[in-house]
């Protein structure tokens, strides 16, 4: 099993609390599968919407594929994506609670098959944001003066 990952949403680890994550299947056309191969995408403000028992990935840019024909994909279209009928079920619940969303966290290709993995996830406020930056500076720094002390 070989997998590639093509784009991963860092905006998301940010904003959000990522929760819960899951595998799901995407429908694409030919030459969304070619820009995808190339890594022409962007999942900064992908997020995943239930309707009528179906799960739809918003805002999710895939560019155009230059070789391909005038007949080319939408870039910003809707995509369905493939779940079991039990997962959506499960997904459309816990949404339903307060303050959660599903966001795109990564999109790879599995066996050259593209898949996207979708999470739940709770908005962080400000100061969550500001803790995180202060935490990653000091895991920074002591990483720094552990490698100058080393040497």
């Amino acid at each position: 099993m070989v997998i590639k990952t093509i784009a991963t949403n860092r905006k998301a680890y940010h904003d959000y609390f990522i929760g819960e994550s899951v595998e799901a299947g995407i429908v694409l056309s030919g030459t969304e599968i070619k820009s995808v191969r190339a890594g022409a995408v962007n999942l900064s403000d992908a997020y995943v919407r239930a309707e009528k028992g179906e799960m739809w990935l918003e805002n999710m840019h895939i560019a155009r594929y230059e070789p391909g024909s005038y007949m080319s994909h939408e870039p910003l279209r809707r995509r369905k994506l493939l779940l079991h009928k039990r997962e959506i079920r499960n997904l459309t619940g816990k949404i339903a609670q307060k303050g959660l969303t599903l966001i795109a966290t990564r999109l790879y290709l599995k066996d050259s098959r593209a898949k996207l993995e979708i999470a739940l996830a709770k908005g962080k406020k400000l100061f969550n944001k500001k803790d995180d930056i202060a935490k990653r500076d000091l895991d920074r720094e002591m990483q720094r003066s552990y490698a100058r002390d080393k040497f």
